[in-house]
């Protein structure tokens, strides 16, 4: 079987581009990629309307199957060709975009849907979602990105959380709230900065550095630029529930290409804690692979607190290395998030907007997280890592068993299989009845 794979972004330009629009699909093709390489030969595709029907027509000639998975959203993936091509894209909302809008009918996921015929996605949400608007029996399944077995390889019982202090290099921006003067960060100083943001911290730490992380260490990883991640919430939930704790963190590791405009926003939202006594660290930059995972390592729960997800890969990575969660149960965290391996944050459905309608027009829902419910749920977590280590091992191994059911290759793979060789054969038997090349 020949696998042709295409994504906006490749490993030469995705560190300069985090945060852009569909950057995330790089990383979840290269964790599909050793799984559709045991199942075909896969080729990377820069240009799908020049090179992938020669490249089919040919397999085509020698009795090859060959597939396309374009890993982008549906109104972005390539349509007109030869090839059976099928998008693999995240979805995070109970409606797909069933409107024409910003000129272009391809806003319109149902055509798009209809025109290739077949689709992956990554949660049983949005399947459902899918099959509401389109067809009950239309050709689509749910495949995470099967990346457990990586972090399971490297995965040791958990340790005593906050039994011992680690070292975190970071090859780029460390914003340390201990060593920053906030007061610099009031509403009063951002208005009199407008309309230019605020400046960055003196106190920052920029190029190669080292940062000490002990204690009970709370760690989220997202693009701040995306409205649905709710920072919001998290920042200023963890300040009042750790108004008076000293050895909690929040480590907040960013993805994006600039964020000058965003971390003042931050500071400022930290500001309003006045004086708390936690600790709140911002890193910046693209993490070597045994700096991220140091970071996991050093971490005692996994946050996340966003409107929506359509699987979360860092949230996946921390669960499946063992690290449980402060999460709310909604979206795609529907098929690994409960309590056994989570301290689940109630939630609630208000308006909201698919993201890339630039009318921001409300057609759809999203789920907000209760602040009351997200301060318990940092509070009850602290008090189980301190004070009850066999639960906390309890959900250590939770989490991972709940990924291992989610997202592991023995689970995705076959699935895969069978959906590729079914689309496959689809096509086979309409070439068949066609007249010869």
């Amino acid at each position: 079987m020949i696998i042709l794979v295409h994504t906006a972004f490749h490993g030469g330009n995705v560190a300069s581009n985090l945060g852009q629009p569909e950057y995330s699909y790089y990383f979840v093709l290269r964790e599909f990629r050793p799984m559709l390489e045991q199942l075909g030969i896969v080729i990377d595709i820069h240009n799908p309307e020049r090179d992938v029907d020669v490249i089919y027509r040919n397999c085509l000639k020698r009795g090859v199957p060959c597939v396309f998975l374009s890993f982008l959203p549906p109104n972005k993936t390539p349509l007109g060709l030869a090839c059976p091509t099928i998008p693999v894209f995240a979805w995070e909302y109970p409606n797909i975009p069933d409107e024409d809008f910003s000129g272009k009918t391809r806003n319109d996921w149902r055509r798009v849907l209809k025109q290739v015929g077949a689709a992956i996605t990554h949660s049983t949400f949005t399947v459902e979602a899918v099959k509401r608007a389109v067809d009950g029996a239309f050709p689509i399944i749910a495949a995470p990105a099967p990346l457990w077995d990586r972090l399971a390889a490297g995965n040791r019982p958990a340790s005593p959380p906050g039994a011992r202090s680690s070292r975190l290099r970071v090859d780029g921006m460390v914003i340390d709230s201990r060593l920053i003067d906030l007061s610099n960060y009031s509403k009063a100083n951002e208005l009199a900065c407008a309309p230019e943001p605020l400046p960055l911290p003196r106190e920052r730490c920029e190029g190669a550095s080292e940062l000490e992380l002990d204690g009970i260490v709370y760690t989220s990883v997202f693009n701040p630029g995306d409205g649905r991640k709710n920072w919001v919430d998290m920042i200023s939930a963890f300040c009042v529930a750790f108004a008076r704790t000293a050895d909690a963190t929040l480590l907040l590791k960013l993805s994006h290409h600039d964020i000058r405009e965003v971390v003042p926003k931050m500071l400022e939202c930290m500001h309003k804690g006045d004086n708390f006594a936690c600790r709140v660290v911002i890193v910046h930059g693209y993490l070597r692979q045994e700096d991220y995972e140091c970071m996991v390592d050093a971490t005692t729960y996994a946050v996340n607190t966003s409107h929506g997800e359509g699987q979360c890969l860092p949230l996946m990575e921390y669960m499946s290395s063992g690290k449980p969660a402060i999460s709310p149960r909604h979206t795609a965290m529907l098929d690994y998030i409960d309590e056994s391996c989570a301290f689940v944050v109630d939630s609630f459905l208000e308006p909201g907007t698919w993201p890339h309608d630039m009318r921001q027009a409300f057609r759809t829902l999203r789920e907000h997280v209760r602040v009351d419910s997200l301060i318990h749920a940092y509070r009850s977590s602290y008090y189980v890592a301190k004070q009850e280590p066999d639960t906390y091992r309890a959900m250590a191994a939770a989490a991972r068993e709940s990924l291992r059911a989610y997202c592991s290759h023995a689970v995705v793979g076959p699935r895969l299989a069978g959906f590729l060789q079914a689309v496959i054969a689809s096509d086979l038997q309409q070439a068949g009845s066609l007249s010869p090349l």
